[in-house]
């Protein structure tokens, strides 16, 4: 079974970009047919799609943070990333990425990492 774990460094500053860091075991971010996701739930709120990439390497976005999102991977590490720029409170949320089969299909899921975006 895939297991996913999300790093990232629980506070940011506003302004400044937050990365995080999913690993992934038990299977192959290049394995076709897989696209690996971020998600993320603020507080009290539902989850949000933040973005994707595919296992041949394209990313595709969610086009209210588009402008903002890059998503990128190390397949010799096994790992994909995310890049939020000029973040401000309202990204303060659980981070999460998941691996599905197909769009929005997520079967594997990480625990999440609280990020909280604050002066």
């Amino acid at each position: 079974q895939v297991q996913l774990q999300e790093s990232g460094p629980g506070l940011v500053k506003p302004g400044q970009t937050l990365s995080l860091t999913c690993t992934v075991s038990g299977g192959s971010i290049t394995t076709n047919n897989n696209l690996w996701n971020w998600i993320r739930q603020p507080p009290g709120k539902g989850l949000e799609w933040i973005g994707r990439i595919g296992s041949g390497g394209y990313s595709y976005y969610s086009p209210s943070l588009q402008s903002r999102t890059s998503i990128s991977r190390d397949t010799s590490r096994n790992q994909f990333f995310l890049e939020l720029r000029s973040v401000t409170p309202e990204d303060t949320a659980v981070y999460y990425c998941a691996r599905g089969p197909r769009w929005e299909r997520y079967d594997d899921w990480g625990q999440g990492t609280h990020i909280t975006v604050s002066s």
